[in-house]
């Protein structure tokens, strides 16, 4: 758990820019980034980087880098976070969220189901996915959409966290589905939230770092691959990603800010993938692309 956030307070628009900056000096170093809205009829909003006491001194001179390259003499502030059972904290105040069909909810939610719904219960914990970041509720609602108008045979979640999308998908269109993350944190989590699903199989939970690895040749090719990440990794694998993917088939990408949306089409359009539809959320967007001529 991180012990100290380093935040500056600004705009709705200002955050996102900020946020933006962050992912390009964080994103590969697995530091928590995020903006949080403080008061919505002033627009003030905060944009954070999570780290520990040790490594204060550097990330700070890094964040303020990134601040005076933005918006010179903009104050950054400190914060210690006190020792929290923040999965607890967390689990009290998530409440259920709907995606099309889908109703993503916690163990403590699970009166809310209604008919017709297709439940995926998360607990907030050890990886990312509970369904409340606009980035996992757009997948799951472009999961629905592409396997009502597509034929979907085998599937890739790609950066997998929680397994939420890969869950998702299997409860709506019986498919094999390959779930991978870096983190095998992530895979062990995303196989315990499989089992709490009720999925006895169909679901390959892999700790796997890049296309390098035996696992995607072993369960590939595929004809959708969902990738949730963030946008600069899933430009830089784009001709990967492509080579794994069957003639005919679709993608589905996300953890795109709304700005970005542009360089990342621009990435899987050199591929041959062409767009289908955007979704936005919150500033951001999840986009459906195919390989189809």
């Amino acid at each position: 758990m991180a012990d100290l956030r380093l935040y500056l307070t600004t705009t709705e628009k200002g955050a996102d820019s900020v946020l933006a900056l962050m992912t390009d000096v964080f994103e590969d170093e697995g530091y928590a980034i995020a903006t949080m809205e403080i008061d919505e009829k002033r627009d003030i909003w905060e944009a954070s980087v999570y780290l520990d006491f040790a490594e204060e001194h550097e990330i700070q001179a890094r964040f303020a880098e990134i601040v005076d390259g933005w918006k010179p003499g903009t104050e950054i502030l400190r914060e210690e976070i006190p020792d929290i059972d923040w999965i607890a904290k967390s689990l009290e105040g998530l409440s259920p969220v709907a995606a099309g069909r889908f109703l993503v909810h916690g163990s403590h939610d699970r009166d809310k189901v209604r008919s017709g719904q297709i439940a995926i219960e998360i607990d907030a914990g050890e990886a990312f996915g509970t369904g409340h970041h606009g980035t996992t509720a757009g997948c799951l609602e472009m999961i629905e959409s592409v396997v009502r108008s597509r034929t979907v045979t085998n599937a890739l979640d790609l950066g997998t966290g929680s397994g939420v999308l890969a869950i998702g998908l299997r409860k709506i269109k019986t498919v094999p589905v390959l779930a991978t993350d870096i983190d095998p944190i992530a895979t062990r989590v995303a196989r315990e939230n499989v089992r709490r699903n009720g999925i006895a199989n169909g679901i390959a939970a892999v700790t796997a770092t890049g296309f390098q690895s035996p696992a995607f040749s072993e369960h590939g090719p595929f004809d959708l691959i969902i990738a949730n990440i963030l946008a600069r990794p899933l430009m830089r694998m784009a001709p990967d990603l492509a080579r794994h993917l069957v003639p005919g088939g679709s993608v589905i990408l996300s953890g795109i800010l709304a700005e970005q949306r542009w360089k990342v089409l621009s990435a899987y359009n050199a591929q041959k993938l062409r767009h289908v539809r955007t979704l936005w959320r919150n500033g951001w967007v999840t986009i459906h692309l195919d390989s189809r001529a």
